[in-house]
């Protein structure tokens, strides 16, 4: 099948797909043009799903690794409490793989999308080695509101989103969980309208993350919460992992996802992460950890 064939079959998936209004032209161009309003600003992240580093063809159907490429992506548009809009795709694939395979990723992917209300409007395709999946996203958020890892203050209390330390039983019984990520979408909206200020999503482990936002924010941070090795540094949580002042009542509940306080924000050496009392090291997953 010729490039130019896959990309229709594309188009007249993408078609069914919601279409944003201020999406002007989609697939079929050189670019996406987006027509956007005075009162938003526009949020973009862009994401690697990578064969035999987050999937295995073993395990993973092509549409769940669809579904996995785009919600990698829209949780970090959750993280801004941003609404989704967009998104692009582009897809390097082996010689080896099935007719099949392409369609049935992408029903994967915008199945997920549709959910979201987010237009597939682009992107690229082409031979590679193994599986690559790069997927750009664009959310919408009113103007100056975005949630952003650079704004916890000292007595900010900390919270998760779901429940973290289940790396165990996805490995062994529950794959979904961790094939199909949810992203917190809806959560980080309704973080934003609560008015939450500071969040990131949890990917590469709450040890490093939570230090990503410590140095972000110029301040240290003290989990108090009981929590296991597996909580604390395994990837792929996807949930949200925010602060927010003691005069703001956070409820148990978010959009139905649940909430847990798990410390608190302090004055210490910028980026230093205390475990109930002692020092944190941020082992959770980094690319290029222990290389030059």
């Amino acid at each position: 099948m010729r490039e130019t064939q896959i990309l229709d079959r594309i188009r007249k998936l993408a078609a069914r797909a919601p279409r944003s209004r201020t999406l002007i032209q989609g697939i079929g161009d050189d670019c996406a043009i987006l027509r956007p309003d005075a009162r938003h600003d526009l949020v973009f992240t862009s994401d690697f799903l990578l064969e035999d580093r987050h999937f295995t063809r073993a395990i993973y159907s092509p549409a769940d690794i669809g579904h996995k490429a785009l919600a990698r992506g829209l949780s970090d548009i959750a993280a801004m409490g941003a609404e989704p809009i967009f998104c692009l795709v582009s897809l390097g694939i082996p010689r080896d793989l099935p007719a099949s395979w392409v369609p049935s990723f992408y029903k994967g992917f915008l199945a997920l999308a549709t959910r979201y209300k987010t237009s597939l409007a682009g992107g690229d395709l082409a031979r590679f080695e193994k599986i690559i999946v790069d997927v750009t996203c664009c959310g919408r958020v009113p103007r100056g509101k975005a949630l952003l890892r650079s704004a916890a203050k000292p007595g900010d209390a900390i919270y998760v989103t779901g429940k973290l330390g289940k790396k165990k039983a996805w490995l062994e019984k529950d794959w979904r969980r961790n094939r199909r990520p949810e992203p917190r979408i809806h959560a980080g909206i309704a973080l934003r309208r609560l008015g939450i200020r500071c969040a990131m999503d949890i990917s590469d482990g709450l040890s490093l993350d939570l230090h990503r936002l410590c140095v972000e924010s110029k301040v240290g941070a003290d989990i108090t919460a009981h929590l296991s090795d597996d909580a604390l540094h395994s990837g792929e949580a996807y949930e949200l992992l925010f602060t927010a002042p003691p005069r703001l009542a956070v409820p148990p509940r978010i959009e139905t996802t649940p909430v847990a306080s798990i410390g608190v924000i302090t004055s210490q050496h910028k980026g230093r992460v205390l475990f109930q009392g002692r020092p944190l090291a941020p082992l959770g997953f980094d690319h290029f950890a222990g290389r030059d």
